[in-house]
């Protein structure tokens, strides 16, 4: 197994789309500080605050679906399944952690960017301020937010085996069909895990949801379509 975990984050982290993603989520943790702390102006209210710490799962999450499909596209996953001698199974397991891993890296990189920019703005601001013990707290969800949403997102990408259907499948979820159920039902939104991996990010605060609760139904969702993402594993062809 730690073969195959090895070959599979060498897969992950050589490749120009983590290269890209990376880049993508400190050009986004950059630009979200300066426009909370510069923005939007005063903030004296602690949650305010919060969200210049903020991060943003979804882009973990197309991280794992773009790479996860990619094996399929490419006509990668076959043979890595072959070599492994262990089944499918323990393949996709290996894939999975191996984004996991990688949204540790990333997102660890997103926090560290945003904890060291977003403090010293936040300084100006009246009010309670951050303390360490919070901003500790907020990483911590922050970067949860980000592992369980690229396990998610390769399990999806594992499912739906193209990336750019998956992609454009997930964002019209995210930015259409998402908004509409929060504009009727905002708890129910807050269920889905977009609406669940906000709050957990900090992204949104007054929701009908907790930070510890959000965190518990973003691991069910991403255990659910592991789950299915395994047993479907097991029964399609993977050339």
């Amino acid at each position: 197994m730690t073969h195959l975990l090895r070959g599979e984050l060498i897969k992950t982290v050589t490749t120009r789309t983590a290269l890209a993603f990376a880049l993508g989520g400190i050009a986004f943790t950059v630009l979200n500080v300066l426009m909370i702390t510069k923005a939007s102006g005063t903030l004296d209210d602690l949650h305010e605050k919060e969200e210049a710490l903020s991060g943003l799962p979804i882009l973990l999450l197309l991280w794992g679906l773009v790479g996860a499909a990619g094996e399929y596209k490419h006509r990668t996953a076959a043979p890595a399944a072959l070599v492994a001698r262990h089944g499918r199974a323990t393949a996709l397991m290996a894939r999975i952690a191996a984004y996991a891993l990688t949204a540790l890296l990333i997102g660890g990189l997103m926090i560290a960017i945003s904890v060291g920019l977003a403090l010293p703005l936040l300084a100006d601001h009246p009010g309670t301020p951050l303390t360490a013990g919070g901003v500790t707290a907020i990483a911590a969800s922050d970067l949860a937010a980000f592992v369980l949403s690229a396990i998610m997102g390769a399990a999806i990408g594992a499912l739906v085996r193209n990336p750019v259907a998956g992609v454009v499948i997930l964002l019209i979820v995210n930015f259409a069909v998402i908004p509409l159920i929060a504009g009727s039902h905002e708890s129910l939104a807050n269920l889905t895990p977009f609406g669940a991996a906000g709050v957990l990010a900090r992204m949104t605060h007054d929701t009908t949801l907790s930070v510890a609760a959000a965190g518990w139904v973003l691991l069910a969702w991403t255990a659910a379509f592991v789950a299915v993402a395994f047993v479907s594993e097991q029964r399609r062809d993977l050339a």
